[in-house]
């Protein structure tokens, strides 16, 4: 929508000069118009640049930000969609259609690279999501105040008594129906860019919470930054495996539900895509 519109006022901008610069009188639109249009459509990208580095500017992330903003969630969303359109970057999904509807839910996924959540935050948009991301994340130039907005919570992977503020505040907002919570239960992004076992304390925000679990599993999110250099198309794969009722998980463990949707997700994604140390 926001490449479209700026496609449209460059077309107009570019018609405008021309006739301006009577340039139908002769064939000097041959060159005035396509040249006018490059000029219009790079001033008017910029613009929109302009526009989301000022709105991030005004973010304010020493302030606690206790509700989703719908502003920046629908700003997010035009800009990720031009990026992505930009980028060539097709999605692929499958079992979306089963995201619940009626309720908010814990959902989980397999971690690969940190453009993950852009994937997710896209097939999910309805969703509300709200991530739980490392505490570096609010340092990422632009990203960081977007993601403070809609929700996001940094977590201390290294101190558990902070680890479990950031569990209790996520239980917050789904029990006050703010926003959906997804979570990457590796908490890593590990080298080998494999799925490793996880950490079963995110899965005390279902539990505790008793929403559903939407299982997901990604593939491709490493090679579209790479595929993009190369001004070659890249495909990233968004698979739904799952939804676990509150009831089907009553009375196990956190620890035992881990190794459940684990399993569930090594079986998706392949003995390629699973760490050798966990099989």
């Amino acid at each position: 929508m926001l490449l479209t519109a700026i496609f449209i006022l460059s077309v107009a901008a570019s018609a405008a000069v021309c006739g301006i610069a009577d340039g139908y009188c002769g064939l000097n639109w041959i060159w005035i118009l396509p040249v006018g249009f490059l000029a219009a459509f790079v001033l008017l990208l910029c613009l929109a640049f302009g526009f989301l580095w000022l709105i991030c500017k005004l973010v304010d992330q020493e302030k606690p930000q206790e509700n989703d903003s719908k502003f920046y969630r629908r700003t997010m969303h035009l800009y990720v969609d031009a990026v992505l359109f930009l980028a060539r970057v097709r999605i692929k999904t499958s079992g979306l259609e089963n995201t619940p509807k009626n309720s908010r839910f814990l959902l989980v996924c397999n971690h690969r690279h940190v453009i993950d959540p852009v994937f997710l935050l896209t097939c999910f948009r309805k969703s509300q999501l709200a991530f739980i991301s490392k505490r570096e994340v609010q340092d990422y130039f632009m990203a960081g105040e977007m993601m403070h907005k809609l929700l996001c919570q940094p977590i201390n992977r290294e101190n558990d008594r902070e680890a479990l503020k950031t569990i209790l505040k996520c239980i917050q907002i789904i029990k006050e129906d703010k926003a959906s919570v997804a979570a990457f239960p590796e908490g890593y992004i590990h080298p080998d860019k494999k799925l490793h076992h996880f950490r079963p304390g995110v899965f005390k925000i279902a539990t505790k919470a008793k929403v559903p679990i939407v299982v997901c599993t990604m593939r491709g999110t490493t090679d579209v930054l790479s595929s993009f250099k190369r001004l070659k198309s890249s495909t990233v794969d968004v698979r739904l495996l799952q939804v676990i009722q509150p009831e089907e998980y009553e009375g196990i463990t956190t620890v035992e539900l881990a190794d459940r949707i684990y399993q569930m997700m090594a079986q998706d994604l392949g003995p390629e895509l699973v760490s050798d140390d966990e099989t």
